[in-house]
């Protein structure tokens, strides 16, 4: 691990500030993905902002009815809490579903939705990747690439964003609220908070340099029953091949999201309105223009029939 300079930020403006300020410099709260890559010297910040004496760590009602998620809850205490197992059932399952218990017990909801989206060849630092070192070149593109993406990729990167949590969060409509270094804020709807890796696969969200997240806003329920269903290789400490998160309401209508196929949560809203035909119907217009490898093609008939099985379960409540 290369060294580094720390700090403890006394306000979310102070961090923002000195984020902006310092070249290299990284927050850090739970740190359960950025001390990994340091120690690998994947990451190599030149100053650690700790944010964790904030206070963003409460669950709070808002006016219209939704959560206001405070982006250093951790990833244990918001899937246990009443409120988001009553009226988020798909959050609470897509957490519980995540890394490890010991892990959840860390990882901030802030943190969760920036990690790190990644592969085998983004840890190689004897391979070539264009999240590590820009314009190097993708080794997963003609290595094994089971786990990869099969829709939303490009000939610059393959990776699969990693987050449970996000899935839900997308299928729910969540809005990511930040601060600037210079003190404004904004909020940025879910989807359009994570990018497609395009040309610039380092580049994974819409982020300005310095600019720190302070909650997340989960919107009024949207009642229905709900589902988050991920299939991996194994049940626990892995990522998903593919994860269906859905919510579907007694009239059939309702909302999919899709986890381990792309380089971000994968939502396509004009696939929903197929919901009544089946899974056949939502699943081609959600894996539209796919494109597979001799590796990971199994992932479309996977994402059709995990579906049908989530909605299958959904008729029987």
């Amino acid at each position: 691990m290369k060294a580094f300079t720390y700090q403890r930020a006394a306000s979310a403006g102070e961090a923002a500030a000195a984020a902006a300020k310092t070249p290299g410099a990284r927050f850090i709260a739970g740190g359960t993905n950025l001390l990994d890559l340091m120690k690998l010297e994947i990451e190599t910040p030149s100053h650690l902002i700790d944010v964790n004496g904030l206070g963003f760590d409460k669950i709070e009602a808002t006016p219209d009815g939704g959560l206001r998620v405070g982006a250093l809850v951790r990833n244990t205490d918001l899937a246990a809490d009443a409120r988001v197992r009553r009226d988020y059932g798909v959050l609470s399952r897509a957490l519980v579903s995540g890394a490890s218990g010991q892990l959840r017990n860390k990882a901030t909801t802030a943190g969760n939705l920036l990690q790190r989206t990644r592969c085998y060849y983004f840890y190689d630092t004897n391979m070539p990747c264009n999240k590590r070192q820009p314009g190097s070149g993708c080794g997963a593109l003609q290595g094994f690439s089971r786990h990869h993406a099969v829709v939303g990729a490009s000939e610059a990167c393959i990776a699969t964003h990693p987050s449970d949590m996000a899935v839900a969060m997308r299928l729910l409509d969540a809005e990511v609220e930040t601060v600037r270094a210079d003190g404004k804020t904004r909020v940025i709807p879910i989807a359009d908070f994570h990018r497609l890796p395009g040309n610039t696969p380092h580049i994974e969200h819409a982020l300005e340099p310095g600019e720190l997240i302070t909650a997340v806003k989960l919107p009024k329920p949207a009642g229905g029953v709900q589902v988050y269903r991920k299939v991996r290789d194994r049940s626990s400490y892995a990522f998903a091949l593919v994860s269906v998160a859905a919510v579907v309401q007694p009239d059939g209508s309702g909302r999919v999201a899709l986890g381990g196929v792309a380089h971000k949560p994968w939502r396509v809203e004009a696939a929903e309105a197929r919901l009544p035909a089946g899974a056949g119907a939502v699943a081609e217009l959600l894996l539209a223009g796919s494109k597979t490898t001799e590796h990971n093609a199994f992932k479309l008939p996977l994402v059709q029939r995990t579906l049908a099985a989530v909605l299958n379960d959904l008729k029987r409540v």
